[in-house]
């Protein structure tokens, strides 16, 4: 009710934004800041570890005597957020902002007033993060429809041929070992990646695809296809310049479509070379909180 309660009171304009891309942005910063920087000790084996990276880093330089190899053990250890993860982060963030910079002007003027000029800017991610939204319900909806059907029905042909479940080590976390889903999951680590490439060419091809047509979709759906900008340009006194009402539509169509699908797919894969990376958090909630 709370959550709810916020929404309304951004969408009523005692806010910046919407209150669902902040509330998952908020949510996506927090789990980055506490992997970095979290105080908690954990148990490993090797006597007590600090789970927050950046944490790990000073107090492993100053334990062990072994300054070399304190170092590669925080840049490299395995199971826990490590300085690689964060400066992987920091690159998909760095990355995402020059990327939003990208756009095609195109040049309008007014019908109504002589000599007033503008642009009419088409972002590069014109759709925004509304692509990597939508494939991220997709894949989150088939693996819990997957995981339930394989905890009931174990030993059925057609529901292993859909994903077979399997806790990983030390962990009661279930995550795919085979079927269609493990192939529209992404590999854990880039070594998982290139020692399985099939599994990596699938799910590259799936997150890439999957972005490109959902993003076309959103503009139909969203009031933002070409047809819907012609309307609201003219209806705003606004032409093309050098182009009649018609050949402005063609125009727009050229355009807006091509940025979408191509916007999506940068998306999808960025959230593929974040996964590969290993960025702290996943690298949809990473695009999430981004974009």
């Amino acid at each position: 009710m709370i959550v709810i309660l916020l929404d309304e009171l951004l969408q009523k304009g005692y806010g910046l934004g919407s209150g669902i891309s902040l509330f998952i942005a908020t949510n996506i910063c927090e789990s980055i800041m506490w992997k970095a920087f979290s105080p908690t000790s954990i148990n490993t084996g090797r006597g007590p570890e600090y789970e927050g990276a950046v944490i790990a880093l000073f107090h492993l330089l100053v334990t062990w005597p072994d300054k070399t190899r304190a170092l590669q053990e925080a840049f490299y250890r395995q199971n826990l957020p490590n300085i690689m993860n964060l400066l992987a982060t920091l690159l998909v963030f760095a990355a995402v902002i020059y990327l939003q910079g990208f756009r095609v002007e195109i040049p309008v003027k007014s019908s109504r007033q002589r000599g007033a000029r503008g642009s009419y800017p088409v972002r590069l991610f014109y759709t925004s993060n509304m692509p990597i939204m939508l494939q991220s319900a997709l894949s989150s909806n088939i693996f819990l429809i997957s995981q339930m059907l394989y905890s009931r029905f174990p030993d059925n042909l057609l529901v292993s041929l859909f994903g077979v479940w399997e806790a990983k080590d030390g962990s009661s976390q279930l995550s795919a070992i085979s079927g269609l889903v493990y192939y529209m999951s992404p590999p854990l680590n880039f070594k998982d990646a290139l020692l399985d490439p099939i599994h990596t060419a699938v799910y590259i091809v799936y997150m890439l695809t999957a972005c490109a047509v959902f993003s076309k979709t959103w503009i139909e759906v969203s009031g933002s296809s070409p047809r819907d900008v012609a309307k609201q340009l003219k209806d705003q006194g606004l032409v093309m310049a050098g182009h009649r009402d018609q050949s402005m539509y063609k125009e727009l169509k050229r355009i807006i479509p091509t940025a979408a699908a191509f916007g999506g797919a940068c998306i999808g894969a960025l959230s593929v070379a974040s996964d590969l990376m290993g960025a702290l958090g996943s690298g949809t909630g990473t695009l999430l909180a981004v974009t």
